[in-house]
């Protein structure tokens, strides 16, 4: 006989201990033998909302690997290689994220590549240029996707042309970017007050000394405050032409708020209800009942100082406006009668299973600890999130998706070949 699946209604994980280095980094261990392995996570808040130069917060990021001080591109490549050990890089609209993994037994000379990295770029001119039209011609081929270019779209909707978190550069802004802008950025950001960082793993107290050696020599900078943003000017509905699709590109939403907001996880809730999993609202509509579809999702987004709703999908063109009819009715039914209990648990037991896939071991642990730390938060708040969850009723949800998903508030936008009518 099949036992019942049993999803925990708490969970506990482990605090990350904090170390203040003399230069004012936050140093963050969460130690675990299980694995010799360990991960170091450097966080700076080096996003391209930040950048004044098109294109300078990734390039500084990812020209970080491309030549240092003491060792060439193809040397730091080659010793990382070497070592089997795993370098990473990730660069949001806020933070930039620089991440070295190795088995424990190379941890010494992983960490030697890590310093030449981190604090003796060299920003070769040539690797400058190399990258920018390999750059320029992915981001030419990417921006001829319909998809691309509801997402550009979509994010000018909500913010403005003029928002840093709606901005969407030419590519060819890439030429005109030089080694000055790229190391200037670096310079201005990758500094002891723009920085955290969160090691995971087998940590002893040889490698927590060598990493807090390595952190404290991140060098200071310049006491300045966050540049303001204009506020956010919305559009509620675009249309982007794409002459001879077959297929039409839909994003609807709103501008909401960010994670640290008292409904934001509410509304998480209510987003994976529409289209949060494979049996969610919208892909019973959409995709199982009238085959208008392979795939449509919706969540909540979140940036530093904004958040917003969103559902994304790909649709027949000839079929874009009995999509966009199915999916604001959808929105409306989730807020004129309330859930199931068993849909809404249903939704609960696949938000709560998939924090728990995500808290299975030390570096996922350490991928959540990063996002807390951004929120102010410890990890706590992982139980009570958890426990927030559960408590969810079928008239809570109904009380969000009536509060924040009228229709006047949605910003819709099409790319295709056919306007729609009504926008």
């Amino acid at each position: 006989m099949t036992q019942p699946r049993i999803t925990p209604s708490q969970v506990e994980v482990a605090e990350a201990r904090r170390t203040t280095l003399p230069n004012g980094i936050g140093l963050y261990t969460l130690a675990s033998d299980d694995f010799e392995v360990l991960r170091i996570s450097f966080v700076f808040r080096a996003g391209s909302a930040l950048q004044q130069a098109p294109f300078s917060a990734s390039a500084a990021a990812n020209l970080l690997s491309e030549g240092s001080r003491d060792m060439t591109a193809h040397q730091i490549a080659e010793q990382l290689d070497y070592y089997g050990s795993w370098y990473d890089v990730n660069v949001d609209r806020d933070y930039a994220y620089i991440n070295f993994a190795t088995l424990s037994k190379f941890f010494d000379p992983t960490l030697a590549v890590a310093e030449q990295i981190l604090l003796c770029p060299a920003f070769p001119e040539e690797e400058l240029r190399t990258y920018a039209a390999k750059r320029r011609q992915r981001l030419a081929v990417e921006r001829a996707k319909i998809d691309v270019k509801a997402r550009e779209a979509f994010a000018r909707a909500l913010f403005g042309e003029r928002h840093p978190y709606g901005v969407s550069s030419h590519e060819e802004a890439y030429d005109s970017l030089t080694r000055d802008d790229v190391a200037g950025f670096y310079r201005r950001f990758y500094t002891a007050e723009n920085c955290f960082v969160v090691c995971s793993g087998r940590i002893g107290d040889h490698e927590l000394k060598a990493v807090a050696e390595l952190a404290g020599r991140i060098p200071r900078g310049a006491a300045e405050a966050p540049p303001a943003f204009p506020a956010p000017e919305t559009t509620h509905t675009a249309f982007v032409e794409y002459p001879g699709a077959v297929q039409s590109s839909l994003r609807i939403g709103r501008l909401l708020f960010p994670r640290t907001h008292p409904d934001f996880l509410g509304m998480q809730v209510v987003a994976t209800a529409l289209g949060g999993y494979f049996g969610s609202r919208l892909m019973q509509n959409l995709r199982e009942e009238h085959g208008y579809t392979y795939g449509v999702v919706s969540a909540m987004v979140n940036f530093e100082r904004e958040g917003y709703f969103a559902i994304a999908a790909q649709v027949g063109a000839d079929v874009t406006q009995e999509a966009l009819r199915e999916i604001y009715a959808e929105i409306e039914r989730l807020g004129a009668e309330p859930m199931p209990e068993a849909e809404l648990e249903l939704v609960k037991n696949m938000m709560t299973g998939e924090m728990m896939r995500i808290l299975d071991g030390p570096f996922g642990i350490a991928d959540v600890t990063i996002e807390n730390i951004l929120c102010g938060c410890d990890n706590t708040v992982i139980g009570s999130n958890i426990r927030r969850i559960r408590e969810m009723t079928p008239a809570g949800v109904q009380q969000l998706a009536r509060k924040y998903l009228c229709r006047e508030d949605l910003v819709t936008v099409v790319a295709g070949a056919e306007k729609p009518a009504g926008m």
